[in-house]
């Protein structure tokens, strides 16, 4: 399926989606270039031009702008921050899900996490614009498109899926945040 057509379909109707996904064949490559790549490019593009170019109205001040080059960097890091916490989620995911009585499978945990990332990477458009970055918080939406594909993706009993899919939440949440800060930190630009 074309990876504008997923997307579309991962949104609008993921528990009819996650079936179809399921029957793909494994390709992590192939999930991770056509896919994740693109959709990753949108926050560190996004967030790029935000910073360096739009930059924050500081009252008296004018506008405040990230460095170019500290930007550029933060940009990188940040796209390939994206890649490694795919990856990370995946590996986590398939070495928990005999905890929930579900089965280990690397490449159905890595469909998993990347089509649930979708709405996060989507919502990147919103840092163009200081004053819309707290709606980089409508990415929680994936937080649902991942708990309607748990079940089936990684054969997790229907009843411990809360658990499961809360466990998962919470360590994405903390290591999204432990990026973000060292995005922040090494490059001194806003990190998603």
């Amino acid at each position: 399926m074309h990876p504008a057509l997923r997307v579309l379909a991962i949104l609008v109707d993921p528990a009819a989606e996650w079936p179809r996904i399921e029957k793909e064949p494994d390709d992590p490559p192939y999930l991770l270039i056509r896919y994740v790549a693109p959709l990753a490019l949108i926050p560190s593009v996004c967030g790029f031009i935000g910073a360096c170019v739009i930059g924050v109205l500081m009252p008296g001040a004018g506008p405040l702008r990230a460095p170019l080059l500290a930007g550029i960097f933060g940009a990188i890091f940040g796209y390939l921050e994206s890649f490694a916490l795919i990856l990370l989620l995946a590996l986590i995911v398939s070495l928990a899900a005999p905890l929930f009585g579900g089965r280990r499978n690397f490449a159905n945990a890595l469909k998993l996490t990347a089509y649930s990332y979708t709405p996060v990477w989507l919502t990147g458009i919103f840092l163009l614009l200081p004053g819309l970055r707290f709606l980089v918080l409508t990415g929680f939406y994936g937080v649902y498109i991942f708990a309607a594909g748990l079940p089936l993706l990684m054969k997790s009993s229907k009843e411990k899926t809360p658990s499961f899919a809360a466990l998962i939440v919470v360590l994405t949440c903390a290591l999204t945040f432990i990026a973000a800060a060292l995005q922040g930190a090494l490059f001194r630009t806003p990190g998603l």
